[in-house]
This record gives structure tokens, C-alpha cells and sequence, in this order.
């Protein structure tokens, strides 16, 4: 009984000694948090974070409405700087990006919170969470680009939640990615002031922005938010060079009017170009929406063909299974260039960013 008792008291030494040196560093390193970017000090300890449209006036102890930067004493802080609640190896095709290296990998991460409220909200266990309710890693950035350089991928992806609300990680992260020759893209709501976007645009190579809605009434009935600063920036992001593409998430009843969607359809083709891939996404019942139907299939058809009668030459569907429009087709000559199933690549026309067949220009980032 007594070497049984021995063993197990060094068995639990052991452990002890491991996790002490391997786990309670990483806890620790992180203990104080770090400054926010982009805020304003107000006095009488009160800031204004200036990273959003909400420009959030917070009280000294208190947190802005997305719930990961907090006021203390005066200074505002991230409580989410390398703290990631997801880390996934994914085809770049899930972002979905369908114009930027097909084929390839991109290393995926998020943190808790959002700026908005999305009824519909796909992640909502993490986006509508606070930092303190989820559980994390600690992923300083240079291990992280560390990491995703081993794990094979050309990419790191911010997405999942709203990467715009962990933009000191992004940011930080960005940068060295940028210096060991990953490329970055990000997939967000697009809810972010100018000033903070254009910086970070310096380091972006790609981003699929959700155009949730195309009107100010279904953006703070279901969201929330505002219209107009979303499309500020896209704009801006069109002119810092970065690759876009864009979702659009059709709620049966709520922003699947056909002459709404033209005018969407309208607004893309003439201030971010024809060539912009646009992707119409099915609904399924989520989050606040549970009792809502999915989108009917002919929804989704029709919505593809008025952006096509719009004169959009990229035009996909998405979330559903062996649909046609998950294929890319050449705008001159018609036929396939980049054939998918699901989030995978069949069979690739392309020829140095070119249709093989006719030599229409393609584009995208395929290199």
C-alpha cells in the first residue's frame, strides 16, 4: 500500500512539474492585457474607442458593446489580444474566398465577440460570447505565423467571429505573417472605421466582406448596425488594392426582395467593379431564427440571375450541395475554368490567370 501511495505522490509530482514548466508560462504571459489601438481619452476616466461606427463612450471599468475592450482607469485594453478560441486548418475555399489560391490551405483562428447582433449569427457560441465565458489558447502572434508556416498554409484567415473587434492581434499578427511571405485575408462584417481599416489594409491581401443586407432596416432589425459604414468600407478596401469578394446571407422574408437585391447587385457592379465575386449563401434555421424556414433553392437562383442581368461576372451559390453555381465560369467564352465540390477544387481551366480555352483574363490572385 505504501508503494502504491509513493508512486502516486510522484506520479502527481510529475505532473505538477509539467504543467509548471510547460502550461503556467502560457497562462501567465498574458496576465496583463494590452493596450487597444484607436481610442480616444475623454477625462474623468471616461475613453471613446474610435475603432468602430459605434464609438462607444466607456466608462472607467466598463467594456464597449462588443464586450472584449474595457476601460481601466482611463486606458482601454483588449481583453482578447492572443487569446484564440478557434484554430483550423481550412481550404481557402470555406471562407469563402473563390478568386484567391484555390487549392490551398489557410490557417484559420477567432476570439470571442462581435460588434454586432446578428439573429442569424452561424457562430454565435463565440461571437456573441465575452472573453471570460470561452475557453482560449494562448497564441502569442509569432507563434502563431510560427505555427502557421509549419502547418503548410500560404494564408492566415481571420474569421469565424469578426476579426475586427481582436484588431491589435490581426493586426500585430499581419505583420510578421507579411515579413515571412504568408499572405492574410480576413472574413468580416466590415463594421470598422477608416482610419483603423486603411492600416490594416497595408497588410491584407483578401477580404470576403458580409453584405448582410442592402438596407438600413434590415441592418438594425436583425443586426443591430447601419448600412452605410459597411459600405464605406468597401469601398476603401477597393481602393487599397485588397482583393474582395462578398457574401450575401438570404433570409427567407427579410432581404430576399428582388428589387432590393438589384439595387445591391447595382451598387457592387459600379463602385467595386463587374469583377467583383458575390456569393449567395443559403440560410438554415440558426441561433435566434431557429423557427425560420431555409432559403428556398429557386430564392438563391433567382437573386444569381438578376446579379448576372446586372452585369456581375462572378456569381456564386453557396450552402448548397452540387449546386452549379459553386463552379467558376469564364464571362466570354462560358465554360468552367475552376469546377468545386463543396470546399474543394475538381478541376482547374486555369492557365497563368487565364481561361485555357479562349484566354479571358480571369480575375483573382492565382499565384
Amino acid at each position: 500500500m505504501r508503494s502504491f501511495l509513493r508512486f502516486f505522490l510522484g506520479l502527481s509530482l510529475l505532473f505538477i512539474l509539467i504543467f509548471s514548466c510547460f502550461y503556467l508560462p502560457n497562462i501567465f504571459a498574458n496576465s496583463s492585457p494590452k493596450e487597444a489601438l484607436f481610442y480616444q481619452k475623454l477625462g474623468e476616466g471616461k475613453v471613446q474607442c474610435q475603432l468602430c461606427p459605434r464609438r462607444c463612450v466607456i466608462p472607467d471599468k466598463g467594456r464597449g458593446f462588443c464586450g472584449v475592450r474595457e476601460n481601466r482607469g482611463g486606458i482601454l485594453y483588449t481583453l482578447v489580444f492572443a487569446k484564440p478560441v478557434a484554430i483550423h486548418v481550412d481550404p481557402i475555399e470555406k471562407k469563402p474566398l473563390f478568386h484567391f489560391l484555390p487549392s490551398s490551405s489557410a490557417f484559420s483562428i477567432a476570439t470571442a465577440g462581435c460588434n454586432l447582433r446578428c439573429k442569424f449569427c452561424q457562430n454565435w457560441e463565440i461571437s456573441q460570447a465575452k472573453p471570460e465565458e470561452v475557453g482560449y489558447e494562448c497564441l502569442e502572434p509569432k507563434d502563431l505565423v510560427k505555427r502557421a508556416k509549419e502547418s503548410g498554409s500560404k494564408t492566415i484567415a481571420f474569421t469565424y467571429s469578426e476579426p475586427t473587434i481582436f484588431y491589435e492581434y490581426m493586426l500585430e499578427t499581419a505583420k510578421l505573417a507579411k515579413a515571412e511571405g504568408l499572405k492574410n485575408v480576413m472574413h468580416s462584417n466590415g463594421y470598422i472605421n477608416e482610419a483603423p481599416l486603411r492600416e490594416l489594409a497595408k497588410y491584407l491581401d483578401a477580404a470576403n466582406i458580409d453584405l448582410k443586407g442592402f438596407s438600413d432596416e434590415f441592418y438594425l432589425k436583425l443586426s443591430e448596425g447601419s448600412l452605410a459604414p459597411v459600405l464605406k468600407s468597401l469601398k476603401v478596401l477597393k481602393e487599397e488594392g485588397v482583393h474582395i469578394e462578398i457574401t450575401n446571407l438570404i433570409l427567407p422574408g427579410f432581404n430576399d426582395d428582388p428589387d432590393l437585391i438589384r439595387k445591391m447587385c447595382l451598387w457592387i457592379r459600379d463602385n467595386l467593379g463587374s469583377d467583383t465575386p458575390l456569393h449567395f449563401s443559403r440560410f438554415f434555421p440558426m441561433y435566434k431564427l431557429v423557427s425560420l424556414n431555409p432559403t428556398p433553392v429557386e430564392v438563391l437562383e433567382n437573386a444569381r440571375n438578376i446579379a448576372l442581368e446586372c452585369g456581375l461576372k462572378y456569381v456564386y451559390i453557396g450552402n448548397v450541395a452540387g449546386n452549379r453555381a459553386e463552379n467558376t465560369y469564364c464571362p466570354k467564352c462560358g465554360k468552367i475554368v475552376i469546377e468545386r465540390k463543396g470546399y474543394f477544387v475538381v478541376l482547374d481551366n486555369l492557365k497563368d490567370g487565364q481561361c485555357k480555352f479562349c484566354g479571358e483574363k480571369i480575375e483573382g490572385i492565382w499565384n
